[in-house]
Formats: C-alpha cells, sequence, structure tokens
C-alpha cells in the first residue's frame, strides 16, 4: 500500500512547483486533479503536448499518477451538463494512456444543481437510478475504448449512497473496466456511527474484490458530513487500514479533503497506521 495525496492540496504557480512540494513530503504517488495542469478540473480539451508535459515532470522525479480525477454529475437534471461532462471524461479517458494512468475516479451525481456533494431527496427515485445507470453505461464504453478503469465512489450524498447500492451497479453495469475507490468517511448516514465496525465491514464485505483506490479523509459527524483532514476526526483509522490490509491492497491510500498545513500531521498519522 502506498500514501498519496490529491494535487490540488497544493496551490503553487506552476505543475512543477506542485510536485516538487509533493516529493519534498516523501510522497511517490498522486491522484491529478487537471486544474492543478490547466486550470480546469476537466478540460474540454487536452493537447498531446500537454500530456507529454505532464507525462515528464512526473517521471522526472518518480511520482506516479494513482488515478486521474474525472467527477462530473452524472445524475445532473439538466442533460445538457451530463453530456459536457461526458464529453470531458472521453477527454480524460483518450489522455489516460499517454499520462501513465489506469484509473479514473468518478462521482454518481445527485439532483442537486448547486453541489456534486449535497443530498437531494430525488437521489433515491428510480428515474435517478435509471439515469445513473445510462450514465455509466456510456461512461464504460469510454473506458473500454481507451483500457482505463473507472472507480465510483459511495458517497452518502450521492445517488450510490452505500455499499449495496454500489454493489447493485456493478452487477448491473456488469464491466470489468467498473470498479469502486473506497473512502471510509462516506459510508455513515445520520445516526450510523454507532455501527461504524458493522457499515466498514459490509463495505469492504461486498466490495472488497472491486476496490482499487483508497481515499484517507476524516469526519466530524455523521449524516452529511463534515469532512477533514485524516486524523482529526470520528473514523476508526485503525481498523479501516486493517481492512485494507486484509485485502491485500497494494494500491495508494490518497490524502484528501486536507489544508496544506495539515499535511505533516495528517501524512505522519497515516503513516503510523502502516
Amino acid at each position: 500500500m502506498k500514501i498519496g495525496i490529491f494535487t490540488s492540496t497544493f496551490v503553487r504557480p506552476s505543475f512543477e512547483e506542485v510536485l516538487d512540494v509533493i516529493n519534498g513530503y516523501g510522497i511517490k504517488s498522486v491522484q491529478l486533479n487537471m486544474a492543478s495542469v490547466t486550470g480546469a478540473d476537466m478540460p474540454d480539451h487536452l493537447e498531446d503536448e500537454t500530456s507529454d508535459h505532464i507525462r515528464k515532470v512526473l517521471d522526472a522525479r518518480g511520482i506516479e499518477i494513482a488515478a486521474l480525477s474525472g467527477t462530473f454529475n452524472m445524475i445532473h437534471p439538466d442533460t445538457k451538463e451530463r453530456k459536457k461532462g461526458m464529453q470531458r471524461l472521453g477527454v480524460m479517458a483518450a489522455a489516460s494512456l499517454g499520462l501513465g494512468a489506469s484509473i479514473i475516479t468518478l462521482c454518481t451525481g445527485t439532483r442537486s444543481t448547486e453541489s456534486m456533494w449535497r443530498r437531494h431527496p430525488g437521489n433515491d427515485s428510480e428515474a435517478a437510478w435509471t439515469d445513473l445507470v445510462g450514465s455509466m453505461e456510456k461512461a464504460v464504453r469510454l473506458a473500454e475504448a481507451h483500457e482505463v478503469m473507472l472507480a465510483f465512489e459511495p458517497e452518502v450524498n450521492n445517488v450510490v449512497d452505500s455499499a449495496l447500492k454500489a454493489r447493485r451497479l456493478i452487477d448491473e453495469i456488469g464491466s470489468p473496466y467498473l470498479k469502486v475507490c473506497i473512502d471510509g468517511a462516506n459510508l455513515f448516514h445520520t445516526g450510523e456511527l454507532p455501527r461504524m465496525q458493522e457499515i466498514l465491514d459490509q463495505a469492504f464485505g461486498l466490495l472488497g474484490d472491486d476496490i482499487v483506490i483508497a481515499h484517507a479523509k476524516d469526519l466530524n459527524r455523521d449524516g452529511d458530513a463534515g469532512h477533514e483532514a485524516a486524523g482529526t476526526g470520528l473514523l476508526n483509522y485503525n481498523y479501516y487500514i486493517s481492512l485494507l490490509h486484509d485485502l491485500g491492497f497494494t494500491g495508494s491510500l490518497v490524502l484528501h479533503s486536507l489544508e496544506e498545513k495539515q499535511v505533516v500531521d495528517s501524512l505522519a498519522f497515516v503513516r503510523g497506521k502502516f
């Protein structure tokens, strides 16, 4: 298992400077948010020269891409927004091989038009599920064409808000290119924190064979959780890390939802759990 970090944790004038800071912490794996390079989370276009430059500066520092961030609202009420997101996902998928990236992370989306991470009562409707399946089928076709895995994240504010729904989605899509990004802090609906171990066990039991990347953040409450740096909240990290170890997980555990000033302590905390 490796520790990684989101490139968006650091704001610098150039991508090279972002990587130099990451390298200085001894971190050799990143989840690449394209805003660190292009200024846009998911650009409309990505020139070959840009991809070549990204790969060159990463290789020069011995840093790998654990995953590309490809999140967009897959069940946005406005179909034009969904189409735009899918087109941009196609750009990311087409660039993945040249970047040396084998995984793109996804958000299953919400009916909320204000934020991809805001719960909406419409998320539980059959229409929302039908829209998700339709979007995911399109996304998987892109993934298959470019031989890159998609890893979606079960999250209480999204349409896939549990391990059970994640298992259902994987089974309905039926593609080896659809996998899971697990985040222990994203799994607890209101009132579920007292059942933390049970819910983590269920998630790993149902999804373990499909987990290809993991996130490391924390939460200060259940439900619509306030997310914060790993080691500063309520998640049982001893148990979370032990479940990843028991899987034989050798991928990246990516630090997330932290400010630059928190990196030293959060990194030390997670390394200590290893």
